[in-house]
Parts: structure tokens; sequence; C-alpha cells
């Protein structure tokens, strides 16, 4: 997906979430100096926030799921001002509305917890029209924080097991991105590691699809 690859490319901040980047860059020669998780982030820059006195909102996820993040989010952080929130469901006529609300809230940092790609496309595209310093797509990160979901042991997080644990809570839903998803990256960095060192930092040939398409 160039566009995405484009979108990703173009970001002030990108953090390597999983282990397995953090492998895949020491295979390839470009060692990055540790993994950081988006759940780790989100509540560092939280603390941060409330220091600082920057205004957060919370946008993505169920209702019930928002509701629970942004009422944890008071109690761990007296200080902290919360502008807005808003589940991660919206139409398309909602959109003008969402985005005004997100606009003139003055928060200081967006936290959109929806999937990816959709939240890379999302916020590309509304990232001028929201009007927030500093956006942030933090995925499942409030289910995390809601504690509707589980994280790991610390030793699977450190070990880069964590994959593991997340598939055993809802391997129906998550069967496909970690076994097929994995699958799909360990091949894609063993042929680029594979590759000529000349021509590693070539793109990848796009196929014509009779549109622009990637």
């Amino acid at each position: 997906d160039l566009r995405l690859r484009e979108i990703v490319s173009g970001c002030a901040l990108v953090n390597a979430d999983g282990q397995s980047i953090v492998w895949a860059a020491r295979i390839l020669g470009q060692p990055l100096p540790e993994r950081v998780t988006g759940i780790d982030l989100f509540q560092a820059l939280l603390q941060l926030a409330a220091d600082r006195g920057y205004g957060v909102y919370f946008l993505g996820a169920r209702p019930a799921v928002v509701e629970k993040a942004v009422a944890r989010a008071r109690r761990d952080h007296a200080q902290l001002r919360i502008c807005g929130w808003r589940h991660g469901y919206w139409a398309d006529d909602e959109l003008g509305d969402l985005i005004a609300a997100v606009r003139t809230s003055n928060a200081d940092l967006l936290f959109l917890g929806i999937p990816s790609p959709r939240k890379e496309y999302w916020l590309a595209e509304h990232l001028q029209a929201l009007g927030v310093p500093f956006c942030m797509g933090v995925g499942g990160s409030f289910d995390v924080y809601a504690g509707e979901v589980r994280r790991a042991p610390r030793w699977m997080q450190r070990t880069g097991l964590e994959w593991m644990f997340r598939f055993a809570q809802e391997p129906g839903r998550m069967w496909r991105r970690y076994l097929l998803g994995n699958l799909s990256f360990l091949l894609l960095v063993l042929r680029y590691r594979l590759r000529p060192r000349g021509r590693r930092g070539e793109q990848p040939a796009r196929r014509d699809m009779g549109d622009d398409r990637a």
C-alpha cells in the first residue's frame, strides 16, 4: 500500500510498537533504540499533559470503552484537562460536526482509537481541519486502558511474546492478523534481507490496475 507508506513516512513521530519491528530492523542492519508500545506512549503522554496543563481529546472505541478510559484518566491524573471525548462510530453526515467539535475543544493532544490503516488514512485526510497540534493513532489502547483487554505479563512483553497472549484472548478475531500477518511480515523481511545491498532502497514494483490503486 504505497499510500499508507507515504502517510507513515510523513509522520513527525513513528514508534516501533511491535517487538518484531525491532528484530527486523536489527536483521536489516538498521537497529532501533528500543520498542515503544502505543499504550505505553499513550500513558506517558497523559502524564506529560497533566504535568504541563495540555488539553487532551479521546476519540474512538465503543461508547462504554471510551467513557471508561476517560474515567480512569481522571482518576489517574487529577490535574489532566480533558477537552472532550467521543466514540469511534460516526456516519458520513456527522463528520463535519465531529471535526468542528474537536477543533473548538482547544485540545493540544488528540488520541484516535480506531484500527489501522483506517486511523492513518483518517488523520492524513483531516489533520489540518482538526487543528490539534499533536494527533496520535492509539489503536486499541483505549480498550487496554479501560480494562476491557488485559496486557500480557511483563516477561512476555520483554521477550516479544505479547502477541501470543493477545491471540489467546481473542483467537477468532486475531488469527488473521497474527498468524497470516506475522508470516507475511517474516517473508517480506527475508526477501529484503536477501536482496543485493545496492537494491534494498528500491520501491516495490507497482502493478497496473487500470486506475490509481496501488
